[in-house]
């Protein structure tokens, strides 16, 4: 008998539902691009990309991912690229200055196309 009423009480705590907890804040979702030049990148392949901005600086393969990285006086560009249709295509964008402070996209878009 003992032995059944500790089975039920386990059973009754193993159902018990736990106390509300607070929802972590929602994250924002990050706008896309506006700006042209970075309507531009979206979709273009690796070798696009080279064509556009020359040797990347830095290119890494993780899983399926491919990132390119081009760098100039004033910005980073690292460009995310994914397996769409048969070929990588840049899928995000990511823009900063060198010392890692975000920058607008079409600025350094435009830097690495008009270096100087």
């Amino acid at each position: 008998m003992r032995r059944f009423i500790i089975a039920s009480t386990l059973l009754l705590a193993a159902c018990a539902t736990r106390p509300e907890q607070p929802q972590p804040a929602q994250q924002i979702p990050q706008p896309q691009p506006t700006s042209p030049q970075a309507r531009q990148i979206l979709g273009l392949t690796p070798n696009e990309l080279v064509g556009h901005f020359g040797k990347p600086a830095l290119q890494i393969r993780e899983g399926n991912s491919l990132k390119l990285q081009f760098r100039g006086r004033t910005c980073v560009l690292d460009a995310y690229l994914y397996p769409q249709s048969g070929a990588y295509r840049v899928t995000h964008v990511d823009t900063r200055s060198p010392s890692g402070v975000d920058i607008a996209q079409a600025a350094c878009i435009f830097a690495l196309e008009n270096p100087s």
